[in-house]
């Protein structure tokens, strides 16, 4: 069915996810559409303006003795001129608004690509806890049947036998919800990414494999040169200069070149002159005002850009130094020595030397240090993943 409906089998691995997203995300498409429209508003900018063609055509008659009567025509070529200074500021204007855009839209990419990367690792997680729930099934389903087995022969009360029923349907609970976790994770990395992606997708890449990142002194410089906000508000800030330079040189008397032609039936005239505005009743305060507003919003809001980016860094740097040193303790001696007790214990269960209850009480710990080592390792991939937003890592790359 799945080859009938044009869908491979294959493993996804995080670079492939994202390559797909950027492909077929509809909002990616849209904004890269707002991109071109920016970059359209640059040409209008640009463009001359258009000369205006006045045709009049009537008839003349006399009111005097002698006068003649004829047809009377006039036809005038009117050209506005474009100023440098004002097509210079008009045109630095739409060019800031285009790197504005472009900008934003590579934010919005990031953001985009980071709500994917935590989906992808949300599904990695929740594998790994259905993984570790099918193992801790089958162990107790083992030692139920064990202790099944002993409480026929005598060896042990039937006690432990109702508190191993009780801790295997404990343990078949917590499969099935992993189970459900998984599909639930699998449905919201496919909603991330796109119908594209099949239903029955697997990925390639497990949880630990979280890429490392450089000194906190190098990302506070990459995020300076490079994070897509910062360089919005940057853009944002240009524009706004842009714009109240225009309008004060807006100020200044527009020129236009006038030809025309009179014809009446006694005198044909040609005339070529310049048609001034003059700036005498609208002194444009109120456009100037405006600008000088946006110009200081966009100073203030760049400070704070600057000022959130730095702090947004810090902390998730970090979370991801606590993160790894959790994921360092639990790898190298919790999990380690709590998988040890619970054989110790285990082994000491079949020869008779402890009881029931504290082979439990290992496994418990056991499976609790198991998902704290899981939690820690997804904490260190949020924690990745906000600075690589920061960043704006391109899809596809890392």
């Amino acid at each position: 069915m799945l080859s009938q409906m044009g869908w491979a089998q294959t493993d996804y691995d995080l670079a492939k996810l994202e390559s797909l997203a950027l492909q077929s995300s509809r909002a990616v498409l849209a904004g890269r559409s707002a991109v071109d429209a920016a970059r359209a508003a640059v040409n209008t900018a640009a463009a001359f303006p258009n000369p205006e063609l006045e045709y009049l055509s009537g008839s003349q008659r006399a009111r005097g003795v002698g006068g003649n009567l004829g047809d009377a025509r006039s036809v005038a070529l009117t050209q506005p001129l474009d100023m440098p200074w004002v097509r210079s500021s008009r045109i630095g204007a739409a060019e800031a608004g285009l790197e504005a855009t472009s900008a934003a839209n590579r934010g919005f990419e990031a953001e985009v690509l980071a709500r994917l990367r935590l989906r992808y690792y949300e599904v990695l997680r929740r594998e790994a806890e259905q993984r570790n729930a099918r193992e801790d099934l089958a162990s107790m389903e083992s030692v139920r049947s064990r202790i099944a087995l002993r409480v026929e022969t005598g060896e042990a009360a039937r006690f432990e036998l109702i508190k191993a029923d009780t801790e295997l349907l404990n343990a078949q609970k917590a499969a099935q919800v992993a189970g459900f976790r998984v599909e639930q994770a699998r449905s919201l990395l496919r909603q991330a990414v796109g119908n594209e992606l099949p239903p029955t997708f697997s990925l390639a890449g497990r949880l630990s494999s979280v890429p490392d990142l450089p000194s906190l002194e190098i990302l506070r410089k990459e995020v300076e040169t490079g994070s897509p906000d910062l360089a919005r508000a940057r853009a944002e800030l240009v524009r706004a200069e842009r714009q109240l330079d225009l309008e004060r040189r807006q100020r200044w008397p527009n020129l236009a070149v006038k030809a025309s032609m009179d014809e009446d039936p006694d005198v044909r005239a040609n005339k070529l002159g310049v048609v001034m505005s003059i700036p005498l009743w609208d002194r444009r305060s109120g456009p100037v005002g405006e600008a000088s507003a946006h110009l200081t919003r966009a100073r203030y809001e760049l400070e704070a850009q600057q000022f959130s980016q730095q702090k947004q860094l810090e902390v998730a740097y970090q979370q991801y130094e606590i993160a790894q040193a959790q994921v360092n303790a639990l790898e190298s001696g919790i999990v380690r020595q709590a998988e040890e007790a619970l054989k110790i214990a285990a082994a000491a269960y079949r020869f008779g030397e402890r009881g029931f209850i504290e082979v439990l009480d290992a496994q418990r710990v056991y499976r609790a240090a198991r998902v704290e080592l899981i939690a820690a390792r997804y904490e260190l991939a949020a924690a990745w993943v906000e600075i690589e937003r920061l960043r704006a890592t391109p899809g596809g790359k890392q």
